[in-house]
């Protein structure tokens, strides 16, 4: 009868010759090596989300999307009945901190003015397509060439 055995076992029984030789270090750090990917970015409305006491709220964070985040809102009756809704529920999915607000969900997003939900999705676009939110931009005036940061956190960059 034979016996199974498992990975750990096979790679204690492998000779010691028959690993490869160490690989040169390479010049910064993979995720291999523990460090693990951005996947959270901070934010700051244009404008701000208004709670039911008047309070407004800036500052929030957005987490990368996962391929379950995007396939939800598919299902979702309000997206089915009317699929502009499918943005409003992407994001409350993705927004993990906004200011004091304990909960966001797509009851929130809906009460956000216009200009911070455009804001949100072209953040939500810009981190989940390129994986950061820098820009390249060119100074109009002098042609001179820097990044931005849009999303925003010190006056002028939002």
């Amino acid at each position: 009868m034979r016996r199974r055995i498992g990975l750990d076992e096979l790679l204690e029984r492998a000779p010691a010759a028959a690993a490869p030789p160490p690989a040169a270090a390479p010049s910064q750090p993979s995720q291999a090596q523990g460090r693990s990917p951005h996947t959270e970015f901070e934010f700051e409305l244009p404008i701000g989300y208004v709670d039911d006491e008047g309070t407004v709220h800036r500052y929030g964070a957005m987490r990368l999307a996962t391929a379950r985040d995007e396939l939800m809102p598919q299902i979702d009756l309000r997206v089915k009945e009317n699929p502009a809704y499918l943005s409003v529920v992407l994001l409350s999915h993705v927004i993990t901190r906004l200011g004091d607000v304990p909960d966001v969900h797509a009851g929130i997003v809906e009460r956000m003015y216009a200009t911070d939900v455009a804001f949100l999705q072209d953040l939500y676009q810009r981190i989940n397509s390129e994986g950061h939110t820098r820009a390249a931009v060119t100074c109009p005036h002098c042609d001179g060439a820097f990044e931005v940061d849009l999303a925003g956190g010190r006056l002028g960059e939002s």
